[in-house]
């Protein structure tokens, strides 16, 4: 403080004294605040030298001390008293004392650091979770030493080593001209964008999308949504979406506890799934208990049972006990033999004489002995099911006092009642050799074949739990443990297959059937509780079934023969059936697809995996081309409603918005338009979605962009050899729509109102579009070496050597442009391929067999419309049919307006000609650039025709009926016009007319003005060769 003025000692008036000392209080109050600014100035430029200093020798400064973080201000302390300013040092030492003092600091970090053992990081894989592990640990070693951020990169870069050191040394250089430090953040992300690559990013999308539970615990589930979260933060946002998409992922019998519960956060949904994990597990392990308890118990009263088969229970029995005084070994209760019932030899399916399974002794092939071919013991149980001896080897005695009970609502392992049971007859160890004195059948299950046993001793339904898995039909917990009886043991049920469509001809009666494991034989057992329900009637002598549902129509089943539940058959029997007279049918396994190659067994292809991933990985990138949607001025929205569906289509339809959903195809809309949506069978059985826009393109103005004529297309083919054809992946949604018109794609469902971001399939322009943007990006080499028709291209090449070239760079060009295409839809590096309906090799076009199928089995046309429709069809192929017109003219008159429709012998002949025709139609082969060309042309009242030739086989031919004005024409207009349609642009042709002497009296020169799809091409008669007429392009 500075020292106070000296004043003289004279005295002052009382009222001058204060007055003078608050100037002087003000006064030195101001002097304190301008040393304070001035110290924090200098304090200031200091720090910023020092930084200066830092960053200048950040790039010639030992491994590890380039990142040097900068040194915290120092704090200044605000005055105590207003009278009295805040100290404040000057700073102290050079600049190199500083840094130096900066170093010793992280060296004495480092060393403490590194005595806790931190992992290393080598860099070998470029694995994701390996990254994000070491990244989690050194995180968690940061926050147990209390690690300063300014230190974290430094630490963790002296964790590398090997691979991840060189990279490091790399990354520092080229951050060498960036001044500022570089924060955990950065890091982090650098350290992934090395090691995490963009294909690994987008599989990982899909694997997060894809996530489920499964058999996995809580725990280990938590564990790779969290890592998937981690790695891929785009997909969360919130901690709300968090836990929607953890709590979507759990287990069925999980999830139902914890969604009931409507938790926001996902720290609740953990632990809520926890806790319900472990009630299910203590759950199961008191059912389990439960089980072996019931086990040993029954085991007990087995080994009690008296002679006459009784077993002893605590409740009277009803029957009463026997009365013998028989001695020796207590008699069988199943066969009355003289032997224990647990080494019954029927109960376990053995003939008494071998001793062998799946036959009884009247079959045994050793011969029967005389005691048993005079007199039999029948069992009881035998002559009450009418069951094979192989399904009594899986059949479960279960005495009187023991029948089965309905389920209670809810069963408590803990209280003295027990849980229900069931009766099941079932195969357990052999395959049944069906008898015809069972009623068994054919019954579909979901659209699939089945072998159903109607048994009425089973109190309850069954399904083998193989068939279900095999079929993938929906299993589920079942809200009651069931105990089914079975040889030698005892087990519990747990799962059911609720509501299953069990179908007998046009009718579904719906059965919960439990889920057996140890069940062969038959596919599924429909026991009394079904049977029951649907007032089934079985007439066990004729075996029909007949249901009687009351307010339902009746319903007989003819149950099937045994033959058809005919596994095996041996080589002795089958002899014995066809001398019998039965025909025999020898049968083969043919693979009608080929298995497909592996990409990585795919030369040139394989460099490219991103070009063919299993799934679109979301929204298409911004392009040139957007579709548009233009509407005709003045039109109002239209909304439909949507269309009935059956269960399993809704099942469908909100699987498949699901996901398109998670892929952003589409979004939910406000929007007031709207169509309705249907299905549509694929070949494969699959369900397509489609949206009916009829309404919506009758008001769209049409898109006049060309699509490629397939003449032409397949014109640019020749002297080809090799083939690939790449067939894009739903190419369509590969294009954005403009986003003023996404509303107009609305659709209405069941589940909702949505709307496309994506160019969906249905849209009137649509090809159009696509089409455009396909030839901007194939531009250069369209032609070339490449032919496109919307989705599908073809790569064409003369020789090996030239397609490798021209395939990598088409799949370069997919690459740029984030095109993908579906692998198993593609195929690459043939000799011979299918396109647009055609076959295409080097030896020319011929039509595809496959298309040809439909117009063989053509039935014969009763009406106008079905004749356009076959001729239309068959008119595709016209040119691979030489004198089509001619053929098709009796069929062609039918269709003229005001033609009665009367179906000739003249129009039978022509259609059935026309029809082989096709099934034996020529390859036609490809124009050769630079070779002559021969015309030969016929003309004549009703059409005219002509055949181009060249020196290999014939290439094409033409035949067209005209009208009544080609009637009126000149004679040189009807021999030349068909030459002039025919005639290759650019290339000289010899033209041979039929008509020799008509033509002679001609022989002057005269000229046809036709008008072709170029221009009108002028062609001209030589006099002196009176046959031959040569076009130039230049007259």
């Amino acid at each position: 403080m500075p020292p106070r003025r000296a004043t003289r000692s004279t005295p002052a008036s009382p009222s001058e004294v204060p007055e003078q000392s608050g100037y002087d209080e003000v006064q030195e109050l101001r002097a304190q605040v301008s040393a304070l600014v001035g110290a924090m100035q200098r304090q200031e430029e200091h720090i910023k030298s020092l930084q200066d200093l830092m960053s200048r020798q950040a790039t010639t400064a030992a491994p590890g001390s380039q990142d040097v973080p900068v040194s915290e201000a120092p704090t200044i302390v605000p005055p105590v008293s207003p009278i009295v300013p805040p100290v404040v040092s000057a700073p102290s030492g050079s600049d190199v004392t500083a840094l130096e003092a900066e170093r010793a600091r992280f060296i004495k970090v480092l060393e403490a650091f590194m005595r806790f053992n931190p992992p290393m990081f080598d860099g070998k894989e470029a694995d994701p979770w390996i990254v994000e592990t070491w990244l989690t640990a050194m995180e968690a070693l940061f926050e147990d030493i209390y690690t300063l951020e300014r230190d974290k990169v430094p630490l963790a870069a002296h964790c590398f080593e090997k691979d991840a050191q060189i990279w490091w040394q790399k990354a520092k250089k080229k951050r060498a001209s960036n001044l500022l430090p570089l924060t955990w953040e950065e890091f982090r992300e650098m350290l992934f964008m090395e090691y995490f690559p963009d294909s690994d990013k987008r599989k990982m999308k899909e694997d997060f999308r894809k996530l489920r539970q499964g058999n996995r615990s809580v725990r280990e589930y938590e564990r790779e949504f969290t890592h998937l979260v981690n790695c891929v933060p785009g997909m969360v946002h919130t901690d709300r979406d968090r836990a929607e998409c953890f709590e979507r992922g759990l287990r069925p019998d999980i999830f139902r506890t914890v969604n009931a519960l409507k938790l926001k956060t996902f720290e609740e949904v953990l632990d809520r799934a926890l806790w319900v994990e472990r009630g299910n597990a203590i759950a199961r392990d008191e059912r389990e208990s439960f089980e072996r308890e019931r086990e040993r118990e029954k085991g007990k009263k087995r080994t009690t049972s008296d002679a006459g088969g009784q077993l002893s229970s605590k409740r009277p029995p009803r029957y009463p006990r026997s009365q013998s005084r028989y001695q020796g070994p207590p008699r069988c209760v199943i066969c009355g033999g003289n032997h224990r019932p647990m080494a019954c030899p029927q109960r376990e399916g053995k003939c008494f004489k071998c001793g062998q399974p799946g036959h009884m002794i009247r079959d045994c092939p050793r011969g029967a002995s005389p005691a048993q071919s005079t007199a039999s013991v029948q069992s009881p149980s035998r002559q009450r099911s009418g069951l094979p001896p192989a399904m009594l080897a899986g059949r479960s005695f279960v005495p009187r006092q023991y029948e089965p009970c309905r389920p209670a609502p809810s069963t408590r392992m803990d209280t003295p009642r027990s849980a229900p049971s069931g009766r099941v007859f079932a195969a357990q160890a052999e395959e049944p050799a069906v008898v015809d004195d069972v009623v068994a059948g054919i019954v579909l299950l979901y659209g699939t074949r089945s072998r159903a046993l109607f048994d009425t001793g089973a109190s309850h339904s069954f399904i083998s739990s193989s068939f279900a898995k095999t079929h993938d039909i929906e299993i589920s917990d079942s809200a009651d443990a069931w105990w089914v009886y079975a040889p030698e043991h005892t087990f519990s049920v747990h799962e059911v297959c609720a509501a299953c469509p069990v179908q007998i001809g046009d009718w579904i009666m719906p059965a919960d059937l439990l889920v057996l494991s140890r069940m062969k034989g038959f596919d599924v057992i429909l026991g009394m509780d079904w049977l029951t329900k649907y007032y089934a009637t079985i007439d066990c002598e004729s075996k029909v079934i007949t249901f009687r549902e009351p307010g339902q129509k009746e319903v007989v089943y003819w149950v099937c023969k045994s033959s058809l539940f005919a596994l095996t058959v041996s080589s002795t029997r089958a002899r014995k059936l066809i001398s019998s007279g039965c025909a025999a049918y020898l049968a083969t396994v043919v693979e009608t697809q080929k298995e497909l190659p592996a990409l990585s067994d795919i030369p040139v292809v394989r460099e490219f995996p991103d070009v063919f991933p299993a799934e679109l990985p979301g929204l298409p990138p911004d392009r040139k081309i957007e579709f548009v949607i233009d509407l005709v001025t003045g039109t109002a929205p239209i909304s439909k409603a949507p269309y009935r569906m059956a269960p399993a289509e809704l099942r469908e339809l909100k699987a498949q918005l699901q996901d398109l959903m998670d892929k952003g195809f589409v979004k939910p809309s406000v929007s007031p338009w709207g169509a309705p949506v249907l299905f549509v069978k694929k070949k494969d059985g699959t369900l397509r979605l489609c949206i009916d826009y009829r309404e919506l393109n009758k008001i769209t103005i049409k898109n006049k962009y060309p699509l490629p004529r397939i003449d032409d297309l397949f014109d640019q083919l020749q002297g080809s050899r090799v083939y690939s054809k790449i067939d894009l992946q739903s190419g369509y949604h590969q294009l954005k729509i403009k986003p003023e018109d996404v509303h107009k794609t609305a659709f209405r469902t069941r589940y909702g109102h949505y709307e496309f971001t994506v160019m969906p399939f249905g849209l009137t322009n649509a090809p159009a579009a696509f089409m455009d943007l396909m030839n901007r990006i194939f531009k250069p080499l369209l032609d070339q070496c490449v032919v496109v028709f919307i989705d599908d291209i073809l790569i064409f090449s003369r020789s090996n050597e030239e397609h490798e070239e021209h395939l990598r760079t088409v799949m370069q060009i997919l690459r740029e442009k984030q095109l993908y295409a579906k692998l198993k839809k593609c195929e690459f590096w043939l000799r011979e391929v299918a396109f647009l309906g055609h076959v295409i090799s080097e030896g020319g076009v011929a039509v595809d067999p496959k298309k040809v199928e439909a117009i063989k089995d053509w039935p014969r046309p009763t009406t106008v419309p079905e004749i356009r429709s076959f001729l239309g069809l068959a008119g595709y192929y016209r040119r691979f049919v030489e004198g089509f017109a001619k053929i098709t003219t009796p069929l062609t008159r039918l269709t003229h307006k005001g033609t009665k429709y009367v179906w000739s012998e003249e129009c039978d002949r022509s259609f059935r000609e026309l029809k082989e025709r096709l099934t034996s139609t020529p390859i036609l082969a490809l124009p050769i650039s630079g070779e002559s060309f021969v015309i030969y042309s016929d003309a004549s009242y009703s059409g005219l025709g002509c055949v181009l030739v060249t020196p290999r086989p014939e290439t094409t031919t033409n035949f067209q009926h005209k009208d009544e004005a080609f009637r009126l024409s000149s004679l040189q207009t009807k021999l030349g016009l068909p030459m002039v349609e025919v005639c290759p642009y650019g290339y000289s042709v010899q033209a041979g007319m039929a008509h020799t002497d008509v033509a002679q009296k001609y022989v002057q020169l005269w000229t046809v003005q036709v008008a072709t799809p170029a221009q009108s091409t002028p062609l001209e008669l030589d006099p002196s060769e009176p046959y031959r007429a040569h076009s130039s392009p230049n007259e």
